[in-house]
């Protein structure tokens, strides 16, 4: 299985230590076509190609290849947005992750997209059990392997 994993670069990494533990799970899954967005060393200058033209055409790539697409969405950012709607464009199934915060509500774009799947989490532990059920759904176990099981 080919997961694009989704979380804020140049809008602030704030929470890449929760993007790292969300993928660090996400890879008993399947492959994790942007693992590089939970590591810690990326900057908000998004230095992760030599161009932003590159680093565009990569991502898409991935994003067209990928089975499925997972994000965390508490921290907003426009590239994030800009790949969610590609992914609903291309019918990958989406699931959004964000925590709750008075200040920051979900975008509505986001919140009220019948093709996208949004999730409040409080806690990593949560965040990953509802990756996990999206994961399985999807067909995929722990071993990354497909299964025909029916998880309802």
């Amino acid at each position: 299985m080919k997961i694009y994993f989704a979380g804020s670069i140049r809008a602030g990494r704030d929470d890449v230590s929760i993007y790292e533990a969300l993928i660090t799970e996400m890879k008993k899954y399947g492959d994790v076509l942007t693992e590089h967005v939970g590591n810690a060393a990326l900057s908000v200058k998004g230095d992760d190609g030599p161009t932003d033209r590159y680093i565009h055409n990569r991502d898409m790539a991935w994003l067209k290849s990928c089975d499925c697409v997972v994000a965390e969405v508490t921290t907003p950012s426009l590239g994030v947005g800009y790949e969610l709607g590609w992914a609903t464009a291309l019918h990958k199934p989406v699931l959004c992750l964000h925590r709750s915060t008075p200040k920051i509500p979900l975008s509505a774009m986001i919140a009220g997209s019948s093709a996208i799947q949004t999730v409040a989490y409080s806690s990593i532990d949560e965040a990953i059990e509802v990756i996990e059920k999206f994961l399985r759904h999807a067909g995929y176990s722990r071993d990354r392997s497909p299964h025909s099981q029916d998880i309802t």
